[in-house]
């Protein structure tokens, strides 16, 4: 989602007749777009604002927006008193306004709303890829989950209309983007608004039936409202892709309760059940949560006792971390620093032992792949090219002489699976050239060019980036 709103505020700076800074280029104005969910995400924006001290005495503004900037508000300004502006989640579009007023006025402007005042989707957009696009569907959560800070600072659920969100994307597709991934706190329960509860399976069927639309993904479910229309739905619709990322954050019912998290092992891993029953290629990854407040070895005995029964092809883990202002914040039995880490070490072991033996189940497979830019840090110095497959998984790979370009449709042969990645060192089976590629070539020729990976068309510069906002200059 933060990944979204970025793009959103970078058209309505666009808009506004900001021009993104060149690389390497001190920019007039930097806005951090934030996130609240862990602890250290405060720590990195104070610490990238002191690190940019020395420049706004040159003269830049700075600005701080997103769920910290929510949480936060005029404590921001107090702490570090040469931001510019602070606004919250529900008032993105003020942000070139608050720019020019605090510009004008010599001094910090904060302002935040509420209540949502424009949905973000209807905010022009800079996007970063021409390929594949964020599509919000809705924005808030009802859920209550206890150490989740997100729900008070995005507020309720707010979903959009069904013709609204397939509108969007029949625009995307004409503009040559292949991959759509839509987007909401709790995607399965998109609908509850306008009373259809049945309303996600729909939309899904309604992405299948636009044409040049090839790869539907969502982020993220709520085990307690996955419903099997949905699994029917992913089935029977062939350009939604066959992955699925399912939160799970603990896997005894004593913490999932204390988490109120509204379902229970059994009921979770019945519903993978269903899934790969339906499905059953697909690619199935999740999030865990260790050292809950009052998590116990037995607890997290259950835990690593899940993971092993739930063949999860990845897993987000993370260390628990206290949320001032969250129920689990206050709850007495805080476990111990030491033991949450080594609780971790156990946890990331055990789901790099379980994806690596997934991924080497798929060594002399047959896979499709999305070229993407971006995705393999190495692709230069291994003279390789890199893109997701239908399910999701990273797949590294040898154009040989192919030369696809990112957008394009390559089929491979794994050679090998690691733990976290396929690999594919035989020459491709097939390229296929797209509407996508195309765009992307088209983006390319635009722009100043940087230094190319192998076998691949030109790379445009891109703009500094912190915390997933471009850097910009005002136009003129």
């Amino acid at each position: 989602m933060n990944a979204h709103d970025s793009e959103r505020l970078a058209g309505l700076l666009d808009e506004a007749g900001y021009q993104a800074a060149a690389d390497g280029e001190t920019p007039d104005v930097v806005v951090f777009n934030t996130c609240a969910v862990r602890e250290n995400a405060a720590d990195r924006l104070y610490g990238n604002l002191g690190h940019l001290l020395p420049q706004k005495k040159k003269g830049m503004q700075i600005a701080v927006g997103g769920c910290l900037a929510q949480m936060e508000r005029t404590r921001i300004t107090q702490r570090a008193p040469w931001v510019d502006v602070v606004y919250g989640t529900h008032n993105m579009a003020s942000l070139p306004a608050l720019l020019e007023r605090a510009r004008v006025r010599n001094e910090a402007q904060a302002e935040f709303a509420e209540t949502l005042e424009t949905f973000p989707s209807l905010l022009p957009a800079r996007r970063q890829s021409a390929y594949a696009a964020w599509v919000a569907i809705s924005v808030g959560c009802n859920n209550t989950c206890t150490f989740c800070i997100v729900p008070s600072l995005r507020g309720k659920e707010k979903d959009r209309r069904p013709g609204d969100i397939l509108g969007e994307i029949r625009a995307l597709v004409a503009d040559g983007v292949l991959e759509v991934t839509l987007l909401g706190q709790n995607v399965n329960s998109y609908g509850a608004e306008f009373g259809d509860r049945h309303a996600f399976g729909r939309l899904l069927r309604g992405c299948g039936e636009i044409g040049g639309l090839e790869r539907v993904r969502f982020t993220s479910p709520h085990p307690r409202d996955f419903t099997d229309d949905v699994i029917e739905a992913m089935a029977e619709t062939p350009n939604v892709m066959p992955s699925l990322h399912m939160p799970l954050q603990s896997g005894s019912d004593r913490i999932l309760k204390a988490m109120r998290r509204a379902y229970r092992r059994d009921r979770y891993l019945a519903i993978l059940d269903r899934v790969r029953a339906g499905i059953p290629d697909a690619a199935i990854t999740t999030d865990i949560i260790v050292g809950f407040p009052g998590e116990t070895e037995e607890d997290f005995a259950d835990t690593l006792d899940l993971v092993r029964q739930a063949s999860f092809a990845g897993a987000f883990t993370f260390r628990y971390s206290v949320r001032p202002g969250t129920p689990a914040a206050a709850m007495d039995d805080q476990v111990p620093a030491g033991v949450v880490q080594e609780r971790y070490e156990r946890l990331t072991a055990l789901v790099e032992e379980t994806t690596y033996a997934e991924n080497q189940k798929l060594a002399g497979t047959t896979v499709e792949v999305l070229v993407a830019e971006g995705e393999g840090r190495k692709d230069a110095a291994t003279h390789r090219m890199s893109g997701r497959a239908r399910d999701n998984r990273l797949v590294h790979f040898t154009p040989d002489q192919t030369a696809p370009r990112p957008g394009d449709v390559v089929t491979v042969t794994v050679t090998r699976g690691a733990p976290h990645y396929l690999l594919s060192d035989a020459t491709p089976l097939s390229v296929r050239r797209t509407q996508a590629g195309d765009a992307w070539a088209a983006a390319a020729a635009s722009a100043p060019v940087s230094a190319a990976p192998v076998s691949a068309a030109p790379v445009p510069a891109a703009a500094p980036v912190l915390l997933g906002m471009p850097a910009r200059h005002p136009a003129g």
